[in-house]
């Protein structure tokens, strides 16, 4: 029995798959903002709830909106900031008495997709995770690509690449301005549409006000549809990917499946693009499942 926790920002939800990759159990739980401790024994309810419902322990892995510091083997950047600098690895193998694997919930959602999901079959895939932050992960036949500073695929924080004059380089969590996050995530939409004079809504809102008619959004929208091309385009330029599949609450915005490809060709370096671009087959499950498949 395999369980995976996707420890998120707003939820933390826990899944169990039998060999098959068939869910015996599921459930999600909203995290406990900027409290470290609650987090750790939220997750550990979870997984003893779990292990009770099951009559078994099952391997343990965990995605996390961070990576694990090579150098400390503690939490390094995370957007759920109170995570930073803790061995949650550790104090979770204290607390469960087992061993936990930790990876990147981007490598998750894309090692899921890869496993038995859009992107089964590739020989090299990019999971895209477009939400409340912007991530990605690289699965090559396979494998999650985690790379020696534990950061493979972690393009949110790149520059826009082939920006314009009039595209604003907001400031970032990062502590740099102009990152991918901050035009492709769905805060950073919000971000920019408060910029030109937009009421604080909601992403989804933005989009709903664009298929209305309304200017200011459908400007926005189009200046966003060329911005995951272009930040798109230098993903196809450096690992061409046979699939990229977009998670997150962005990738649920239909027209992005259709737009984006008409774009990114003119910034990618080859006379075609047959990369695909294709939604996940699990939605917002995808990172859960693909924590349960670190094993």
């Amino acid at each position: 029995m395999r369980l995976g926790v996707d420890l998120g920002g707003t939820k933390i939800e826990i899944i169990a798959l039998d060999d098959k990759g068939a869910v015996c159990h599921q459930k999600r739980v909203d995290t406990p903002k900027g409290n470290y401790a609650g987090t750790l024994e939220c997750i550990a309810a979870l997984v003893e709830e779990a292990d009770a419902i099951l009559g078994q322990k099952g391997s343990l892995g965990v995605g996390i909106p961070g990576a694990v510091s090579h150098k400390t083997g503690r939490v390094k950047n995370a957007n759920s900031t109170w995570l930073i600098g803790q061995d949650l690895q550790g104090d979770l193998q204290r607390r469960l008495l087992r061993e936990v694997k930790l990876a990147n919930d981007a490598n998750c959602f894309a090692l899921s997709e890869a496993m038995d999901g859009a992107a089964q079959g590739a020989e090299v895939a990019f999971g895209v995770i477009i939400g409340t932050g912007c991530g990605g992960g690289i699965v090559v036949n396979g494998r999650i690509l985690n790379g020696v500073n534990a950061i493979g695929g972690e393009w949110g924080h790149n520059p826009l690449p082939w920006a314009l004059p009039q595209d604003s380089r907001l400031p970032c969590y990062c502590g740099l301005n102009g990152c991918n996050e901050t035009f492709l995530s769905g805060s950073g939409l919000q971000a920019h549409f408060v910029e030109r004079g937009g009421d604080a809504i909601k992403a989804q809102q933005i989009v709903a006000l664009a298929r209305q008619g309304d200017e200011k959004a459908a400007q926005l929208m189009r200046d966003y549809y060329r911005w995951l091309a272009q930040g798109l385009a230098s993903v196809i330029n450096l690992i061409d990917p046979d699939v990229i599949v977009l998670g997150g609450g962005m990738s649920n915005i239909a027209e992005l499946y259709e737009e984006v490809p008409k774009l990114w060709q003119q910034w990618v370096f080859s006379d075609r693009v047959d990369t695909r671009l294709v939604a996940p087959k699990y939605g917002d499950a995808s990172g859960v499942r693909g924590a349960a498949w670190l094993w």
